[in-house]
């Protein structure tokens, strides 16, 4: 019963949380709400057992996406159009902490207690860790190497738009740069 309450509410949130990000033009607004679909989406790797991916899903995604909203400050001016007013920010900090205190008792409320079957056979001296990667690297291998090669490609492709972006000065105007050449041949003289 537990279980499929913790379903739905990740699965409504994780939804609702990522229209937000496709849809909003603020850039701290869809940061944030990438951030929090991800913890929703290791909510489900809790949900089924696996504890090894749902703590990997909140250290390597939610980790780069709250790297990305870091350097998203720094590059853009993202707060200038944020103009919010809370009321009573201890009503907002105590409403906060109250949610995530509920969440927290009602998910693991079915998991205490509970014996966690295995999908896959117990071999003996062999570690969560590494019978993730034993599953990984032999059943899963060929869509994890896929899974490798559209991120290096994606990878090279930010990195090949962010360099012909550089080419072109965001702040210099083409009629700026030949007054500063002239000068510089004026010193030169």
């Amino acid at each position: 019963m537990y279980e499929v309450i913790a379903f739905y509410v990740f699965a409504v949130s994780t939804v609702i949380l990522f229209m937000i990000t496709a849809m909003s033009k603020n850039v701290l607004y869809a940061m944030t709400s990438l951030a929090a679909g991800m913890v929703m989406i290791s909510g489900f790797f809790f949900l089924l057992g696996a504890d090894f991916l749902g703590v990997v899903q909140l250290i390597v995604y939610v980790g780069a996406v709250m790297a990305l909203y870091a350097f998203a400050m720094m590059f853009f001016d993202a707060t200038k159009d944020i103009k919010e007013k809370h009321g009573n920010p201890a009503l907002v900090f105590l409403l906060g902490g109250l949610m995530a205190m509920v969440f927290v008792v009602i998910f693991s409320a079915p998991i205490i207690g509970e014996n966690v079957e295995a999908l896959y056979p117990i071999i003996d001296g062999v570690g969560n860790a590494e019978a993730v990667g034993m599953v990984l690297f032999t059943k899963y291998l060929v869509p994890f190497e896929v899974a490798a090669v559209m991120l290096l490609v994606a990878m090279i492709a930010g990195i090949i738009l962010a360099g012909k972006k550089m080419d072109h000065s965001l702040t210099t105007t083409e009629e700026q740069i030949h007054e500063a050449d002239d000068e510089i041949l004026k010193e030169s003289k």
